[in-house]
């Protein structure tokens, strides 16, 4: 199996991270209000360019409503026409 690239999966969950907060109409201070954590690492994880802990991922996921594992889920693949 090859080995992803980091930034890869970064890039993952900054997209859906900001898609999941922005379903609920959350700020990054709202979900930082949420999860006790810092607006600035929110804002820091959006941008793809902090590494979090699984302690703050879980605090996230519990927040939005969803597991851990949907803030890395790949983009669905476009349909063809």
């Amino acid at each position: 199996m090859r080995r992803r690239n980091p930034a890869h999966t970064r890039r993952f969950l900054a997209r859906n991270l900001r898609r999941l907060r922005l379903e609920r109409s959350w700020s990054q201070y709202d979900l930082a209000d949420e999860t006790g954590l810092r607006q600035g690492l929110i804002s820091a994880l959006e941008l793809a360019t902090a590494n979090p802990t699984l302690e703050s991922l879980d605090k996230i996921a519990f927040a939005l409503g969803v597991d851990v594992a949907a803030l890395f889920a790949a983009p669905p693949l476009a349909k063809s026409r």
